[in-house]
C-alpha cells in the first residue's frame, strides 16, 4: 500500500508543532514505495540524548497509527 504523502506531512506538521515548541524541528527527507519513512531532528532536537527513543517509541508511533502504509521510521544518516 502507498503511503499518501499528504497525509504523511499534515500529520509530520502536527508532531512538528510540539518539537518546535521545546527549540526543536523535524523534517521528512523520504518515504519509500514499502513505507519506510525517513526524518531529520533538527534543532535542539538534533543534539538531544532522547531523540532515538522520540523517534522510534513517539513519533514512529502516531506515524503508524494515523498514517496507512507506513510500516517503519528512521533517522536520516548525517
Amino acid at each position: 500500500m502507498a503511503v499518501n504523502r499528504e497525509l504523511l506531512e499534515a500529520t509530520i506538521d502536527v508532531i512538528r508543532q510540539s518539537l518546535q515548541a521545546d527549540g526543536g524541528d523535524l523534517a521528512l527527507i523520504d518515504c519509500t514505495d514499502d513505507g519506510v519513512v525517513t526524518l531529520e531532528m533538527q534543532g535542539a532536537c538534533a543534539g538531544c540524548p532522547l531523540s532515538t527513543i522520540d523517534m522510534s517509541e513517539g513519533i514512529e508511533r502516531i506515524l503508524m497509527e494515523h498514517v496507512p502504509g507506513v510500516t517503519k521510521v528512521q533517522p536520516a544518516l548525517i
